[in-house]
C-alpha cells in the first residue's frame, strides 16, 4: 500500500510566527524534521502540506531546495487540505505529522506504521497521541484514506476541519482506533516547539547531539540527555499546550 506522510506547515504561529524556519546551527527547523522523516523505512512519499498564502515562500523555497513535494490549500480547513493532498499523492495509507516537531524520531514513526500495516483488517486509525505516554514532540497518526474521506465528508465543526484528525478519534462508533503506547510514561516531556522557550531547549538539543552522533541522534539518547541535565526540563516545564480534546476511546492497545 502507498505509504504518504503528510506533514502540515505554515509560518503563521499565535505564539511563535515563523517557527519552522527558525534556524539552528544555520539550518531550519523543518529540515531537521524532513532529514529526520525521510530515514523511515516505511513511508513512500513524504508531502509539505502549507497554505495559499504568500507567506508560505521560504517553506517552498526550502521543499525545491530539498526535492521535496508541496501542496498548497486552505489556510483554516486543514482537514481539506490534507484529503487533497492525499488525493494528489495517491496515497492509500496517510501519516499525519505537523511541523514542530523537528526532533522526530523514524524509528517511532515506523512502528505507528508497522503496527497499523500489521492490523490494517482491524483498525482505521491508530497514533501514540490519544493515550500520551510518548514526549509531546514525538506525534505520530496513521489512518486509512477511507477514514480521512469519511471524516472531511461528515465533519462540519470547526475544530473538526482546522485540526484533521478529532472527527476520527471523537467517533470510536464509526472508526476502530488503536493506541500505540510506549513502555515507560515519557509524556513530562515538551519537545515539540511553540513557544520560546521550546526553541531553547530544541536549540540546545541540537547543539549538544546533531554533531557529536553524525548528524542522526535517536529518542533514546534525546531521553537519555534530558536524564543527565534536569535542568533543561524545566525551560519549558511551565508551557501548557493548547488543547484539542481526544477520546480516551481505543478498541485496544498496541505495545510499541
Amino acid at each position: 500500500m502507498k505509504v504518504v506522510a503528510i506533514i502540515q506547515a505554515r509560518m503563521g504561529s499565535t505564539r511563535l510566527p515563523g517557527k519552522v524556519m527558525k534556524e539552528v546551527l544555520g539550518k531550519p527547523l523543518l529540515e531537521y524534521q524532513i532529514e529526520r522523516v525521510r530515514r523511515s523505512k516505511l513511508i513512500n512519499k513524504i508531502v509539505v502540506a502549507t497554505t495559499t498564502k504568500e507567506t508560505e515562500q521560504p517553506i517552498v523555497d526550502l521543499c525545491e531546495r530539498l526535492s521535496v513535494v508541496y501542496f498548497r490549500g486552505s489556510e483554516d480547513d486543514v482537514l481539506m487540505r490534507f484529503f487533497e493532498a492525499s488525493n494528489k499523492y495517491e496515497a492509500e495509507v496517510v501519516v499525519r505529522l505537523t511541523s514542530d516537531c523537528p526532533l522526530i524520531d523514524p524509528n517511532i514513526i515506523d512502528k505507528v506504521i508497522y503496527k497499523y500495516l500489521s492490523n490494517i483488517s482491524l483498525y482505521d486509525y491508530i497514533s501514540n497521541t490519544i493515550e500520551r505516554t510518548y514526549p509531546r514532540g514525538f506525534d505520530v497518526e496513521v489512518f486509512s484514506k477511507r477514514a480521512l474521506e469519511q471524516a472531511y465528508r461528515e465533519a462540519i465543526d470547526t475544530v473538526y476541519r482546522e485540526h484533521v484528525t478529532p472527527y476520527i478519534y471523537h467517533h470510536p462508533d464509526k472508526f476502530k482506533l488503536g493506541c500505540v503506547k510506549h513502555h515507560i510514561d515519557l509524556s513530562s516531556f515538551r519537545l515539540t516547539v511553540d513557544t520560546d522557550e521550546d526553541l531553547v531547549l530544541i536549540t540546545l538539543l541540537i547543539n549538544s547531539l546533531y554533531e557529536k552522533n553524525k548528524k542522526f541522534f535517536t529518542f533514546e539518547d534525546i531521553i537519555n540527555l534530558l536524564q543527565d541535565k534536569p535542568e533543561w526540563v524545566l525551560i519549558n516545564s511551565h508551557i501548557e499546550q493548547k488543547k484539542v480534546t481526544k477520546s480516551k476511546i481505543c478498541n485496544s492497545e498496541l505495545e510499541d
